[in-house]
């Protein structure tokens, strides 16, 4: 399914699972950091969470659907982060969004990073306002406002250095608590804030 059929499925913003939904999706989630999105059937999503297939294809009707409810649902855990962020005093917000943006990178970074890499993730939130709306939002806070190709460049290169460390190879074997603590008071030092 291309991009931009998976747009018209889904209104743009936070979605709120049910039960069985959720189940779904974090047996989903499991199943691609194990075997890849392509490697993962709807049977085998069945399987996880001890249903039937038709169980499955009573909440979604494909797998592309999950794939896409799951990438939705990492966007509103981020999103959600933001919100809290701009709540904080303006001197605040900086260290509250790297403290979130690191702490759901390090809670999530044994299922995530397989679905956000996936092609078709990565074409469909390309063409996703509230995506769009949530980058933007972020960019905003981690540079200040600062306009202009420095200051993508500079939250492109955070974000890229923080979701890609917490799922590179020389980490494997940290402890949740100490690649936390590194990511935070890197991530601040890039940015020029005190610890």
């Amino acid at each position: 399914m291309s991009p931009s059929k998976l747009a018209a499925l889904h209104e743009p913003g936070a979605i709120a699972l049910s039960g069985a939904q959720s189940r779904i999706i974090t047996a989903a989630l499991d199943l691609f950091a194990r075997h890849g999105v392509g490697g993962t059937s709807l049977q085998m999503i069945a399987d996880e969470i001890g249903v039937t297939k038709a169980a499955v294809y009573h909440q979604y009707k494909t797998k592309d659907e999950i794939v896409l409810a799951a990438a939705e649902a990492e966007l509103a855990r981020l999103q959600a982060v933001i919100e809290a962020a701009e709540a904080e005093p303006p001197r605040k917000r900086r260290d509250a969004l790297v403290t979130g943006i690191v702490d759901l990178a390090v809670d999530r970074r044994r299922t995530v990073g397989t679905i956000l890499r996936d092609p078709l993730i990565v074409g469909f939130f390309a063409d996703h306002a509230a995506f769009r709306d949530v980058m933007h939002r972020q960019r905003r806070l981690l540079t200040g406002g600062e306009p202009g190709p420095e200051g993508h460049v500079r939250t492109a290169m955070l974000i890229a250095a923080i979701s890609g460390a917490v799922t590179h190879p020389f980490v494997v074997d940290l402890d949740d608590d100490v690649l936390r603590g590194q990511l935070l008071r890197l991530a601040r030092r890039f940015l020029g804030l005190s610890p």
